[in-house]
């Protein structure tokens, strides 16, 4: 084998090891993203069902309902972001910051009957704190615009209407 020939061959083995590799860790990194959806997107454009995102929103006013899931505590409550709600179920202890009218992501999956199973929940931390993916739901659906001021107080998100032609 000549010379040329055996550079050739090693220049292809590495091409083909470093695409492998390549290959390898791109997968291993689609399996841990988490998307965040917002309410108004669950309906259109929902992830795979079994697939991990994280919700976020408001809690809706009038909504939760603590219980006990398979005899641990658990709630069950709705997730909006002013255009949409879903309705979430969660077995475990909610964040002491969390209640209705407030900010909240939630990581789970969707169910095929539209619950969001939710396996961690996350309540903001001050009164000023909005997750930029919520703000930016907001922004989307019409029902905040930051040049106009702060966002509506989050007790109102869930019976807001969107401005008609914009404002």
């Amino acid at each position: 084998m000549t010379r040329k020939k055996r550079r050739l061959i090693i220049l292809l083995a590495s091409g083909v090891c470093l695409g492998s590799a390549a290959a390898l860790t791109l997968s291993a990194f689609n399996d841990s993203i988490v998307f965040f959806v917002a309410p108004s997107d669950v309906g259109t454009k929902a992830p795979a069902p079994g697939r991990t995102f994280r919700l976020g929103g408001l809690v809706e006013a009038g909504s939760v309902e603590r219980t006990r899931l398979g005899g641990k505590p658990g709630a069950r409550f709705r997730v909006t972001d002013g255009g949409a709600a879903v309705p979430v179920e969660y077995v475990g202890i909610l964040p002491d910051l969390f209640r209705e009218g407030q900010g909240v992501v939630a990581l789970g999956t969707l169910r095929a009957d539209g619950v969001f199973m939710a396996a961690e929940v996350l309540a903001k931390h001050d009164e000023t704190y909005m997750p930029k993916e919520v703000a930016d739901a907001l922004k989307k659906s019409g029902h905040w615009n930051p040049d106009q001021g702060p966002p509506p107080p989050a007790a109102t998100w869930n019976t807001l209407t969107a401005p008609k032609n914009g404002g």
